[in-house]
């Protein structure tokens, strides 16, 4: 199979796996269907991100570098840690993944239920109406946050983000705890700013709950592609003016490593 292909069918399945994981959590698990005392909560819905996150790394991370996150690409890109040729198929990959993710997500949730003794909400499900567990800012904010703290909070989260996905090509990196430390971080992330927006730091991510909500979702769906992308370029820059150079792989040192997670392709992403 031609790398390029098999680095986009790669990223289509890791992205696919984090939004069943985390928006199919979301949507699924936080009380609509079996009533509130059956919530995972904001914890279990960031849990759920951290985790798929995770074993996603560990799954794909040797053939791709698990971005599955337009700005974790792009970043990385700018400072010369994916190469050109790559990028489309890395951003196509990771739409097509989103989106097949939450169409598997609104599938089962769109389906006929029964009565049982937990059953709530019976009847049609709307996207429409829940949100679809997507993105937004002013009223469609969990806590009413406006336009201004959305922003700042994509780029700053998705700076620390990619900051730290960035960090994990040193050599002095431990081996096989990149996916432990992406994963956690992006719990942590979306423990401060579930609260704020749902947590977008990633436009595929986005793209693919707002494609299905359809109306408001879409409307504001600029701010999660848009301040997450600038995000992801500055956390990738600091990243680049800090790293000691000795402590540097060369792409010819990372290509040459054992996959202990992710092989030559070192980097995740959310």
């Amino acid at each position: 199979m031609n790398e390029r292909v098999r680095i986009g069918i790669a990223e289509a399945v890791g992205t696919m796996i984090l939004v069943v994981g985390g928006p199919g959590t979301a949507i699924l698990a936080t009380g609509h269907f079996t009533g509130s005392m059956s919530s995972v909560g904001i914890l279990g819905v960031a849990l759920a991100f951290g985790l798929s996150l995770l074993v996603a790394a560990y799954a794909i991370g040797s053939i791709s570098g698990c971005h599955i996150n337009p700005a974790v690409t792009i970043g990385l890109w700018v400072i010369g840690k994916t190469k050109t040729r790559e990028l489309p198929f890395y951003i196509v990959g990771q739409i097509a993944g989103g989106l097949i993710g939450a169409s598997i997500i609104f599938v089962i949730a769109s389906s006929n239920r029964v009565a049982s003794t937990t059953a709530t909400s019976l009847g049609s499900f709307s996207a429409k109406a829940t949100g679809f567990a997507s993105n937004g800012y002013g009223v469609h904010s969990p806590g009413g946050f406006p336009l201004g703290a959305v922003m700042l909070a994509e780029v700053f989260f998705t700076a620390v983000f990619v900051f730290i996905i960035a960090s994990t090509s040193r050599k002095s990196m431990p081996v096989g705890l990149t996916g432990i430390t992406v994963g956690l971080t992006l719990v942590v992330i979306h423990l401060i700013c579930i609260p704020i927006d749902n947590t977008s730091v990633n436009p595929a991510r986005s793209l693919a709950t707002a494609v299905f909500q359809g109306s408001w979702a879409l409307s504001q769906l600029w701010v999660f592609i848009v301040f997450p992308i600038v995000g992801g370029i500055l956390g990738a820059a600091v990243w680049r003016t800090l790293r000691p150079e000795s402590d540097e792989e060369s792409e010819e040192e990372s290509e040459a490593v054992a996959p202990g997670p992710y092989g030559r392709r070192e980097m995740p992403g959310q």
